[in-house]
C-alpha cells in the first residue's frame, strides 16, 4: 500500500513562486509514475504534470515553461516548482502514483490508483 502526502502550499502573490512537496511511503517500486493534479472551486479536476520513473515528464499547455516537475535522488518524494504563479493557477493541488509498469493515460486521473490529501495553492492578484 501506497501513501502519499502533499505540502508546500499557501498564499502568494501573482508572479511569485512555490515548491510542492508529494512525499511517498508504504510499497517502494522505483517503477512508478507520479502526476500532479489540481481542482478549483467549481471546476473539474485537470492534468497539470506527469513524470515517470526513467524522467520522462509532460505538461499541462497553460503551466509548461512555468512548472517543473521532478524527483528526489531517490524517488521517494516529487516536487513541482511553480514559477510565474497566475491567480488562474489557484486550486487544491493533489499528487496521484500509478504502479503500472505499461503505458497508462497520464492525463485521466482514473489512471491513478493513489492519491494524496491535497494542498491548497491560493494565488493573489
Amino acid at each position: 500500500q501506497v501513501q502519499l502526502q502533499e505540502s508546500g502550499g499557501g498564499l502568494v502573490q501573482a508572479g511569485g513562486s512555490l515548491r510542492l512537496s508529494c512525499t511517498t511511503s508504504g510499497r517502494t517500486d522505483s517503477t512508478y509514475k507520479m502526476s500532479w493534479f489540481r481542482q478549483a472551486p467549481g471546476k473539474e479536476r485537470e492534468f497539470v504534470a506527469f513524470i515517470s520513473w526513467n524522467g520522462l515528464t509532460y505538461y499541462l499547455n497553460s503551466v509548461e515553461g512555468r512548472f517543473t516537475i521532478s524527483f528526489d535522488n531517490s524517488k521517494t518524494t516529487v516536487y513541482l516548482q511553480m514559477n510565474s504563479l497566475k491567480p488562474e493557477d489557484t486550486a487544491v493541488y493533489y499528487c496521484a502514483a500509478s504502479l503500472s509498469r505499461k503505458y497508462i493515460n497520464y492525463i485521466n486521473g482514473e489512471s491513478y490508483g493513489y492519491w494524496g490529501q491535497g494542498t491548497q495553492v491560493t494565488v493573489s492578484s
